[in-house]
């Protein structure tokens, strides 16, 4: 049960992570809406999963740099 629960958090967080980046610029709505739709590909044909920024990164779409920013606004968010 404890799986399944955390599994769905990391999915919240990660749409809200491609959000962010596209909110900053950093991505274009485009370009989260393929990562989206390669992720899914991935689980649907068992690759390991791979978190939004991972795939983001793996096209040179955002840089260590953006990435950290995305996580910092992400985690700030989420504690208040």
């Amino acid at each position: 049960m404890e799986k399944n629960t955390n599994k769905e958090h990391v999915k919240r967080r990660c749409s809200r992570f491609g959000k962010i980046a596209a909110d900053y610029g950093f991505i274009t709505p485009g370009q989260l809406k393929e990562a989206l739709a390669e992720q899914v590909d991935d689980d649907l044909i068992n690759n390991p999963h791979r978190v939004i920024g991972k795939i983001f990164l793996d096209k040179n779409w955002m840089t260590y740099q953006q990435i950290e920013i995305v996580l910092k606004a992400l985690f700030v968010e989420h504690k208040t």
